[in-house]
């Protein structure tokens, strides 16, 4: 395919599918406005839930970092980190990735603004964007709303996963880029 067609499928793809869905339904009997001001009153109820949550994670974040906690914990990981052949910058990202995903932007952002977005750091801040997850936002914020107080194995296997893909995007950024 050309880039021209793909510029024009990107364009027109949200909106043919605003329209098409809708008329799918409709076609098939279902009644659109009342099934989307139930699902928004949902979706409102969902946020109020998490409220409580969302604010805990961001303060606890906030003292994490306030205190210094943040910086002893990379000074501390700083040796190991080197082992697997990432340079410290990079640390405060690995550690803020599975916490918050705005600050993990914020610091991937700082990165890349800092080092260069072809950088070494800067590429393989953006390789750990995309292969790590916000963790404990996810069990905090969403296992939290619908009142899932058992989570541990989720926790275990989610820092695993975390683990694994910041171990991955150094790897492959030393592989691709190093």
């Amino acid at each position: 395919m050309t880039a021209a067609l793909m510029n024009e499928i990107s364009r027109w793809a949200i909106p043919l599918l605003l329209v098409a869905i809708p008329t799918i339904a409709y076609l098939r009997g279902v009644r659109v406005y009342e099934a989307f001001v139930e699902g928004a009153q949902e979706g409102f109820q969902t946020a109020v839930k998490i409220i409580p949550f969302l604010v805990g994670m961001l303060v606890a974040i906030s003292i994490f970092r306030a205190s210094g906690a943040m910086n002893l914990l990379v000074y501390v990981l700083d040796p190991v980190i080197r082992l697997i052949g990432a340079p410290v910058e990079i640390l405060p990202l690995a550690l803020m990735r599975p916490l918050s995903g705005g600050g993990a932007l914020g610091l991937a952002a700082e990165l890349i603004s800092t080092h260069g977005p072809d950088s070494l750091i800067g590429r393989m801040s953006s390789i750990m964007q995309g292969s790590t997850d916000t963790t404990f936002y996810v069990l905090t914020v969403y296992f939290g709303s619908v009142g899932i107080r058992q989570y541990r194995h989720a926790l275990t296997l989610g820092l695993l996963a975390d683990i694994s893909g910041l171990v991955a995007s150094i790897v492959l950024a030393n592989w691709l880029f190093g």
